[in-house]
């Protein structure tokens, strides 16, 4: 969780439909040159950290927009921003990024419900009773809020201390209503939001030690009792005093063991040229060969606006190139770093998603696939929905599916021939099995 003042770390275009959380989904970005499009052919996201007051910069939003599959706001959604004043509730900056995101085909995470920090000073104040009101009001309007368009919830974040006690971290929700305050803040999530997963996130726990053992004892608690959590995210800050650590993976898959997805929440490892690019190898790797890893998400767009900038940590620097780090995880996701605007001899497509119809337990999708400048032969499009929906039915294309069941890569059901600018569209039902959420359309490729 990176506040405004954090400290020292230790260790093509589509519009908005607001009616039900429809969305409209735009791939514009060759898969084997952007590193969502290439993750979602892993059945991944890959996703930002942004600011809403940087997305008016060209060089910031045509970057976002490209590579991204995910964003999750930087401060926007924290608690003195979005209710300075008890139960004065303000979106404005928050809605800024989830407005962009969705009219980009972009799932986000809500970050964060529940934390020690960055809250107005109305709260430390109050005694135990209202706390508890306050912290249950918060959550479940926020929630409300943003019902219908939020992937996963950061619902508590960074309750735990860091060395070697496993204790939980003082705060006023600990000192005052006690360890079940995280339990509680979990079911008041779920009864706000049936749809959204839900999850714990925190630093320092990417190996295996004693803090994180004590969150692994707590979710392995709360599967056992039937308290709803359905993820465990990861920050993941790394540096020279606080390198990847070799259980990395096996840490990831101990805790995607118990049952819940593991996301790597916010990315960064300080460093340049090849050293930096074998580190985020590493952690790319690492979520690859886990299964239940859901997908990554580096903390920032480009060097300059880090909040560890002087480590310059991300994948762009300040002039927004790419870095070898950059090449380093396109590759290990099985992209090429070659560049160019995809396809092949200059032709490209976009992939536009409407839903077209819905009834009680189903949706019907549909995606138009267009051609670029120049005629193409052929074309792909991968589409990923999320557990436990289902594609239950297809039309105007042959589908091919992950191992998940959860990706589907449509091509064409026959000819795929279109002249420059013609299009052609294909459809799909999906199972909703209670999530209704949109699902993520990427990058059109063209041959």
């Amino acid at each position: 969780m990176r506040s405004r003042a954090r400290r020292a770390f230790t260790l093509a275009t589509a519009g908005v439909l607001t009616v039900a959380g429809v969305l409209s989904l735009a791939g514009t970005a060759d898969a084997a040159t952007s590193l969502g499009s290439s993750a979602a052919a892993k059945g991944r996201y890959f996703g930002t950290a942004v600011a809403a007051n940087h997305l008016g910069e060209s060089a910031y939003a045509s970057t976002l927009d490209t590579e991204f599959t995910m964003v999750t706001p930087e401060n926007e959604m924290k608690w003195d921003a979005v209710e300075p004043a008890r139960n004065s509730f303000g979106f404005g900056s928050a809605d800024q990024i989830v407005s962009h995101a969705q009219g980009k085909g972009m799932k986000v995470r809500g970050h964060t419900l529940v934390w020690y920090s960055q809250l107005p000073g109305w709260v430390g104040g109050l005694g135990t009773d209202d706390l508890r009101s306050a912290m249950n009001n918060h959550i479940t309007k926020v929630m409300d809020h943003y019902k219908g368009r939020i992937y996963a919830w950061d619902v508590v974040n960074e309750a735990f201390q860091d060395g070697g006690s496993g204790a939980r971290r003082s705060s006023p929700f600990q000192d005052r209503l006690g360890n079940g305050y995280i339990e509680e803040a979990f079911r008041t999530a779920r009864a706000a939001d049936s749809g959204a997963k839900l999850c714990y996130n925190d630093y320092n726990t990417d190996g295996q030690n004693a803090k994180s053992d004590a969150v692994y004892a707590m979710v392995k608690d709360f599967k056992q009792r039937g308290v709803p959590i359905d993820c465990v995210g990861f920050q993941s800050h790394f540096n020279s005093n606080s390198p990847v650590p070799g259980d990395y993976r096996a840490n990831l898959q101990r805790f995607a063991d118990l049952g819940v997805d593991v996301q790597i929440t916010e990315l960064d490892i300080e460093g340049s040229g090849s050293a930096q690019a074998a580190d985020y190898t590493k952690v790319v790797n690492a979520c690859l060969a886990v299964s239940r890893c859901a997908g990554m998400t580096v903390w920032g767009v480009t060097d300059k606006y880090s909040w560890r900038s002087g480590g310059t940590p991300l994948l762009f620097d300040g002039d927004y190139a790419k870095k070898p780090a950059y090449t380093a995880v396109l590759t290990s996701l099985g992209g090429s770093g070659g560049g160019g605007d995809g396809g092949t001899g200059g032709a490209t497509c976009t992939a536009t998603y409407a839903r077209t119809d819905s009834w009680g337990d189903r949706f019907n999708g549909q995606v138009t696939v267009r051609a670029g400048n120049s005629a193409i032969s052929g074309w792909t499009v991968p589409v990923t929905v999320t557990a436990p929906q289902k594609v239950s039915a297809t039309w105007n294309g042959t589908p091919s599916w992950d191992g998940s069941g959860n990706v589907m890569t449509m091509r064409p059901n026959g000819n795929g021939n279109l002249a420059a600018g013609a299009s052609v569209s294909f459809g799909f039902t999906v199972m909703t099995n209670g999530n209704t959420s949109a699902p993520a359309v990427g990058a059109c490729t063209a041959s």
